[in-house]
């Protein structure tokens, strides 16, 4: 079994890292760089950054931001938000980040992951899916853009097929129904992405106990787990998520 990856989240607005329940009510968690910092001399394997209100306000990624985060960080670190073009990850990666993260442009125009892959490396491309469970239809899950506000008739686990296909080196899975709600993640819908695609799955979403945590990877068949609330707000230290899997028969990268 391949080592698994511990992965925090920050979900930027304004410059502030912030934290909601089902991408709403958001409260502040800190400031970005410092919790950058934090997080990877604790020993997280890797960061992530989401500029949360680029998209839906017509914006681009806050590169000064990213480029300070990047500068305080030593752990690989992926940045998405308000991405639309190659260029635009072009410069994402020059400021920093190891990686990019594309929601909402990828859906409008799919091929976008295609030149990403051949221009950067599929490696360098995350294919970040927003998930909610279809009203109608309640095992299955449909994929929301624009920040989740929008949601869309895209099957979750057909969208991870093709984004493999069309050149994703990986998929962040964030379900929705479980962000924030510190209640466990949703592993049925992690197990049947994970089960659907050959490339690492991240789960997100409902971290509020380390077993659930575990859950996930047992379970859900996740390859890594990200979390936010669970490490922002004191509840667990990297080490403390860390030892807990290890004890529990999980290969970590332990410092």
């Amino acid at each position: 079994m391949l080592t698994k990856r511990i992965i925090p989240c920050l979900d930027v607005k304004d410059n502030r890292v912030v934290k909601g329940i089902k991408f709403l009510n958001l409260r502040d968690a800190g400031d970005p760089v410092e919790l950058g910092a934090r997080y990877s001399d604790e020993g997280a394997d890797e960061l992530v950054f989401l500029d949360i209100t680029a998209t839906i306000r017509f914006r681009k990624t806050i590169i000064e931001l990213v480029e300070k985060v990047a500068e305080n960080v030593f752990i690989p670190f992926t940045v998405g938000g308000g991405i639309q073009t190659v260029e635009q990850m072009d410069e994402i990666l020059r400021s920093g980040a190891d990686k990019v993260s594309v929601n909402t442009a990828a859906v409008s125009k799919p091929e976008l992951l295609t030149e990403a892959a051949q221009r950067f490396g599929s490696q360098c491309v995350v294919l970040a899916i927003d998930a909610r469970r279809a009203k109608d239809k309640p095992h299955k899950w449909q994929v929301c853009v624009k920040a989740g506000t929008e949601p869309t008739e895209i099957d979750v686990v057909e969208w991870a097929i093709r984004g493999e296909k069309l050149g994703a080196g990986e998929i962040l899975l964030t379900s929705m129904d479980a962000d924030g709600t510190k209640a466990g993640y949703d592993n049925k819908l992690n197990k049947a992405v994970s089960d659907a695609v050959d490339i690492p799955m991240i789960a997100s979403g409902g971290a509020g106990k380390l077993n659930h945590l575990y859950d996930a990877i047992a379970v859900g068949g996740a390859d890594a787990v990200l979390m936010a609330s669970i490490t922002h707000f004191g509840n667990y230290t990297i080490n403390q998520i860390k030892d807990y899997l290890a004890s529990r028969g999980l290969p970590v990268n332990i410092q």
